[in-house]
């Protein structure tokens, strides 16, 4: 792919005045090679994997942001899901395996470490159990680890059992870690239609069917598509989403030149350029932004949805065009805690759960990085996440969970996680119970649309 001297110059005024980056890249690794009859045997070769693999992934993503200037926010790694992993040893506790990841993440020097995950979207294996029932050992105990539960997929239907299970996991892990506001569960995701190729923590892992290592890239640019609607403001809306598509594809372009260079200093190949908006809690960097520049008056008001529908359609058009290699979850993303435009919305009441849940059906994720009151209960907890499975089943897309209940905290307080995961006053919950419901059990069927062969 060439690159013209303009296209380079248009570039480099996107990094210095509207905060366009490579929000990751991200190198999976397979530990398939590295199962043992042992925990100790096999937390010691997946060790010596990763620092082998992965020993000059942070050297390379600052090398190339020294020579090409192309800021490079996050180095992370992910790896084959350590149900799988892990499932031949006989220990229950699978928490010294996120202290093997954990540890080899900060030799390495990557920010984070992906793949401490489970694939349940259909029933538990004997390792499946023991991962969930560690997660708040684990990830209380870790810094960098990153957990993900995939407990729906639209071939498969939802497992009610997993969803019923997560609710009480995701509380204990906020308990585990009340001292912090509950950060445990930033670093814990529930998926509908997980991707196995996805650069963007929490919910990284490196799927059973990629390559022995890959390298993945995640860009956004929300900054940059603000500023080029800024310049539309008397436009219709089919040159404001001509105007997103051609945006779209610079940014992906860049991100495309970063990925193979990248892997190729590495030694793994190329895998896909993961292109969504995801935002940071810094000005200038949201998509709740890019919304009300579209004419809403705030995020959440009437004409959200469309407005987002919109904005995620013309980032893939524009995205798909500018790269070989399209994955991940590719849209974008209406974190709260992390999009500061999305926090000045909350706080101004314009929008509750039941608008962004009715957003996710049309974003590429879901209820993402969203304090809630403390006191929630389990199945209260486990409601919302099925109806968020339930969205990315019938719709065959992924949608994923990430709510924090903070403990001790209640709605309109301020909860406070710092860095890239921001902070956000808690959002109310609808306190009707759902607890009969949960108690069921079972599994919700696929729907009739996933019969296709």
């Amino acid at each position: 792919m060439l690159f013209t001297p303009f296209e380079i110059k248009e570039t480099v005024d996107m990094f210095l005045r509207y905060k366009l980056d490579i929000r990751a890249i991200t190198l999976g690794v397979s530990l398939l090679d590295c199962i043992g009859s042992t925990g100790d045997s096999t937390r010691k070769k997946i060790r010596e994997k990763l620092l082998h693999t992965a020993g000059s992934l942070v050297k390379t993503g600052c090398d190339i942001e020294t020579e090409y200037g192309i800021p490079i926010i996050n180095k992370r790694i992910s790896v084959t899901p350590i149900a799988l992993v892990a499932a031949s040893c006989e220990e229950e506790d699978f928490t010294p395996f996120a202290k093997t990841l954990d540890s080899a993440a900060k030799e390495l020097g990557v920010d984070f470490i992906g793949g401490f995950s489970a694939l349940v979207q259909k029933g538990f294996s004997s390792g499946d159990k023991r991962l969930i029932n560690s997660l708040p050992s684990a990830l209380s105990q870790t810094e960098r680890v990153c957990a993900s539960v995939n407990a729906a997929a639209s071939r498969s239907g939802i497992n009610m059992d997993a969803v019923r299970l997560m609710g009480e996991i995701i509380k204990k892990t906020a308990e585990k870690t009340a001292d912090r506001d509950g950060i445990g569960c930033a670093k814990l995701v529930v998926f509908c239609n997980a991707p196995e190729d996805n650069p963007f923590m929490a919910g990284a892992f490196h799927g059973p069917g990629e390559a022995e290592s890959v390298l993945n890239v995640g860009v956004s640019g929300p900054g940059v598509i603000k500023a080029a609607l800024e310049n539309c403001r008397e436009m219709n809306f089919d040159e404001l989403a001509d105007t997103i598509k051609k945006t779209a594809f610079k940014i992906t372009r860049m991100g495309q030149l970063v990925g193979m260079e990248a892997a190729r200093r590495v030694g793994a190949p190329f895998g896909i350029l993961d292109l969504s908006l995801a935002p940071t809690p810094a000005v200038g960097d949201s998509v709740a932004r890019i919304l009300e520049e579209m004419g809403l008056e705030a995020a959440g008001t009437h004409g959200t949805t469309a407005a987002l529908a919109m904005l995620t359609d013309m980032v893939k058009k524009g995205g798909i065009m500018a790269s070989t290699h399209v994955g991940g979850f590719s849209g974008a993303f209406i974190p709260v805690s992390e999009d500061e435009g999305m926090v000045a919305a909350v706080k101004s009441g314009s929008i509750s759960i039941d608008k962004l849940e009715a957003m996710t059906c049309v974003c590429s994720v879901g209820l993402d990085m969203i304090p809630i009151p403390g006191d929630t209960s389990p199945a209260t907890i486990s409601a919302i996440i099925a109806d968020e499975m339930a969205i990315g089943m019938v719709n065959n897309k992924t949608t994923a969970v990430r709510v924090i209940p903070v403990p001790g905290k209640k709605a309109g307080e301020w909860a406070e996680f710092g860095g890239l995961l921001g902070g956000s006053p808690i959002m109310a919950v609808n306190t009707a119970e759902s607890d009969v419901f949960i108690r069921r059990g079972g599994r919700i069927p696929a729907p009739v649309h996933s019969f296709r062969n």
